[in-house]
């Protein structure tokens, strides 16, 4: 490996730039042309990574001292939307006005969506009626569809153009377009979407050649604009596309979903999922700028449902108190039953869950997963007692743990307990997600906690129910 020689290292230290620091932008902000020369060679990232740490107040000011281009691609910037609103908010008008004007078109639309409802309306009525029809157009469909992250900024060209006439537009329209690596071909006047084709494919094709000869003629892949986003995101991934088409069911051209929109929709999508199997509500923005009051109202709720939950454990030990008094050893092993089957069922939930997300499973799937799963759960559960079995013979034989005379069906009763909670929590968290699907709800929902709260007190029933049969005539 070629090592740099320490003094070239040095003088190149010496000569790189300043990092781009909340400091520096707010000292900077007074002066926007050293702020522009502070910020000529930097990454629009960088800059909106530094900026989203101001406060409210002063970062509107530096926004507005940037340079005009390297403020819209600051607001542009996927880890800047969930501060930008608030910035929005506090900038001139006239400026703010400039400023969305500029913005690619889906991300127009995200940020009226955060906008309060009179900021809104000022906003939209101030948009250039081109831009207000279009944000308007993806105000209709959910935020987590097609139609909701797809942008109507595409080249579009009729299928009678020849393959000259397709590469002068696209040298003339190409700044104005957030993709050019596809080019769609569709009817002038109904926009129905007929041909699609790279712009590589564009290049290596005879300038006469018919703009819907170019490249392979077959049927385009589209989606609907309700489709929900995780699987445009499939698809993108299926068939290696840098876009995919959004249409209408008539098959009118609406826009594309590019795979950058897709990455920041996915990002969002698998943050929630994430807080979501942590038996959290899902945070609408970033965790050190949540307000103390939300954050609590947003934990409280799953974590009341798990304690009363919880309390039924409670409520099944006191239901075998008789034989808890009889048997006190078995309490050792209430942990290593209970915590068994929370892992197995949290283990299989995740999976399916995951599964589910890539369209690897779907609903009708749920017999194959559970012929699948239960042998699993047993041999999984089979393991663990065969351990737990081989600890307590182990621990007698030794002397470090007395565990009575019965302890051989001692070890057997926790043997078959490991064995029968394992296998229940497995598979109940295999088929929890199927069942939440089935009621229209997220997947997501059927958590590791809840999934860890079911199997405790069905653990403890399971337990005490194989110890009443193993220890009878003896401790019990």
């Amino acid at each position: 490996m070629t090592r740099t020689p320490p003094e070239q290292a040095t003088a190149s230290s010496a000569n790189a730039p300043t990092p781009i620091t909340p400091e520096l932008l707010h000292q900077l902000a007074a002066d926007p042309e050293e702020l522009a020369a502070a910020v000529a060679s930097r990454q629009p990232a960088d800059v909106a990574e530094a900026l989203r740490e101001l406060p409210p107040d002063a970062a509107p000011r530096v926004l507005a001292a940037l340079p005009f281009d390297v403020a819209v691609q600051v607001l542009d910037e996927p880890h800047f939307v969930r501060y930008r609103t608030a910035i929005v908010e506090r900038l001139d008008p006239v400026e703010a006005q400039a400023l969305i004007e500029a913005m690619s078109g889906d991300q127009q639309a995200d940020l009226v969506r955060e906008l309060t409802p009179d900021a809104r309306d000022r906003l939209l009525a101030a948009l250039a009626p081109a831009s207000r029809e279009a944000v308007r157009l993806l105000l209709q469909y959910p935020p987590d569809t097609a139609g909701g992250i797809m942008t109507p900024e595409l080249v579009s060209v009729p299928p009678g153009w020849t393959a000259a006439e397709v590469m002068a537009h696209v040298r003339r329209v190409g700044e104005t377009k957030e993709t050019i690596y596809a080019i769609y071909v569709a009817d002038a006047e109904s926009r129905v979407l007929q041909q699609v084709f790279s712009l590589r494919e564009l290049v290596m094709a005879d300038p006469l050649t018919r703009a819907d000869a170019i490249g392979p003629v077959r049927p385009p892949l589209s989606v609907g604009p309700l489709v929900d986003r995780e699987e445009v995101a499939r698809l993108i991934g299926k068939y290696d596309l840098l876009a995919m088409p959004v249409v209408d069911d008539a098959g009118r051209l609406l826009g594309v979903v590019t795979i950058d929109d897709v990455m920041d929709a996915l990002v969002a999508e698998e943050t929630e999922d994430l807080q979501k199997l942590g038996g959290v509500e899902a945070f609408d923005e970033p965790f050190m700028r949540i307000g103390f009051l939300r954050m609590v109202r947003k934990r409280a709720g799953w974590l009341t449902i798990l304690f009363l939950g919880e309390m039924l454990t409670a409520t099944a030990l006191g239901r075998f108190e008789e034989e808890i008094a009889r048997a006190v050893v078995l309490v050792l092993f209430i942990p290593l039953i209970i915590s068994s089957g929370g892992n197995s069922g949290g283990q299989s939930t995740s999976l399916i869950i995951r599964a589910m997300a890539l369209g690897e499973v779907r609903l009708r799937d749920w017999w194959r997963v559970a012929r699948r799963d239960l042998p699993a759960g047993v041999s999984l559960g089979s393991i663990l007692g065969t351990i737990a079995v081989a600890r307590i013979l182990l621990w007698q034989q030794l002397g470090l743990t007395d565990y009575g005379e019965h302890y051989g069906l001692v070890a057997a009763t926790v043997g078959t307990a490991v064995l029968g909670v394992v296998t229940f929590g497995s598979f109940t968290g295999a088929m929890l997600p199927f069942l939440i699907r089935r009621i229209g709800l997220d997947p997501a929902t059927a958590s590791a906690p809840f999934v860890a709260t079911l199997v405790d007190v069905t653990g403890i029933i399971i337990y005490f129910t194989i110890a009443s049969f193993f220890l009878h005539g003896t401790l019990l």
